[in-house]
């Protein structure tokens, strides 16, 4: 029987980095000159003071210390507080594309693979920068890859669900080789000045290279099964969508454009609805969770991780069991287990079972059984 294997996986991190205590005064400036522009409404009680912020509630909240960011300054500036990005020619390569490239080469060079070895590119993301033509083709261009390209958003389950795609097109016999790419450049849509989620996000790439067995070396992961469920919910939203949201770079002062959630809502529903389905597909498998070495699950917020992890097992999980990145990486979106994965996945034996689980907005899961060659 035809396998689909995971052979490599690459990241591409931002070299800027926004530590708690920089954000937290930034966010705090930005606060206090909202509070002296509206203080006779503050006095009159006709309007709430913004809160300050600080390290201690951002870590509280969610087990984040720092977060990687395409640019910095404009995030800093609290008069801003939005990345600077300048705006690219058509004949430029896009950002997205840009940084989709780096992590690609770094997957690619771990087990020497070229252009002409890759048949076709997923770009999976939650923001795609423009509708179209899609980032995937421009990305397949760049790498001088033949074949086929295609762009799909399922928000932060976007890797976990191109996986899917990209190994069932491997065990149709639609390719050999698949590049699946998730450039996150969610700064460009997370709203800095909303103390309830400005410390959540930040920006990176990751790359996976999904193939045949017969393209596959010793230590790759063939992909057991995926599994991936979806369920409509307004409690994760974002209605903006593309990073060029004016034509003059100028943030758009609309609340509702930008992402937003119910966070209290969406970890009472989500966590049971992630471990139910991590248990189930296991178990349809002929697998017990004390089968498994080691769960990379989404990067969104350590509380929530931690008590996925537990339901899974019945126990709290060791460290080396389900590793966090969320601390050094923030919420990255789609790339956040693939990042867990590509730093925690080298040390595990032959044989070894993981999984990859990932969850958002939709709601949309997608977990993804694998087991070391």
């Amino acid at each position: 029987m035809a396998k689909a294997m995971i052979t490599a996986a690459g990241v591409f991190t931002p070299e800027a980095v926004i530590t708690n205590a920089e954000l937290a005064a930034a966010f705090n400036a930005y606060a206090a000159i909202q509070n002296d522009r509206h203080a006779d409404e503050i006095a009159a009680g006709t309007r709430q003071p913004v809160a300050l912020s600080s390290e201690e509630f951002i870590v509280k909240a969610s087990g984040i210390e720092r977060r990687h960011v395409m640019e910095k300054s404009g995030v800093l500036d609290p008069a801003r507080m939005y990345p600077h990005f300048a705006e690219r020619s058509d004949d430029e390569l896009s950002l997205m594309a840009e940084i989709a490239v780096k992590a690609a080469k770094a997957a690619m060079d771990k087990i020497g693979r070229s252009a002409a070895d890759i048949d076709a590119v997923i770009c999976a993301a939650s923001n795609m920068e423009r509708a179209y033509p899609a980032i995937a083709i421009e990305v397949q261009k760049a790498l001088g890859i033949s074949g086929f390209a295609f762009d799909m958003n399922v928000a932060c389950s976007s890797a976990t669900f191109g996986i899917q795609a990209a190994a069932g097109m491997i065990l149709s016999g639609a390719a050999r080789s698949i590049l699946m790419v998730n450039p996150e450049i969610t700064s460009g849509h997370l709203e800095w000045r909303d103390r309830d989620c400005h410390f959540i996000f930040g920006d990176v790439c990751t790359a996976v290279l999904i193939e045949s067995e017969a393209m596959a070396g010793e230590g790759a992961w063939e992909i057991v099964s995926t599994r991936c469920k979806t369920e409509f919910s307004n409690n994760i939203r974002n209605n903006a969508g593309f990073l060029r949201r004016t034509r003059d770079g100028h943030m758009e002062d609309r609340r509702d454009m930008l992402f937003r959630q119910e966070g209290r809502k969406v970890f009472r529903e989500v966590v049971p609805m992630v471990a139910e389905m991590m248990q189930s597909h296991l178990r349809d498998e002929g697998f017990a969770p004390a089968n498994l070495s080691r769960m990379w699950l989404h990067q969104a917020n350590k509380g929530m991780n931690d008590l996925i992890g537990a339901r899974v097992l019945g126990r709290t999980p060791e460290p080396g069991e389900q590793p966090n990145i969320l601390q050094d990486y923030a919420n990255t979106s789609s790339a956040g287990s693939i990042i867990a994965f590509e730093k925690y996945s080298g040390d595990l034996e032959k044989g070894s079972l993981g999984m990859i689980c990932s969850f958002g907005a939709g709601y949309s899961v997608g977990s993804v059984i694998l087991r070391r060659t």
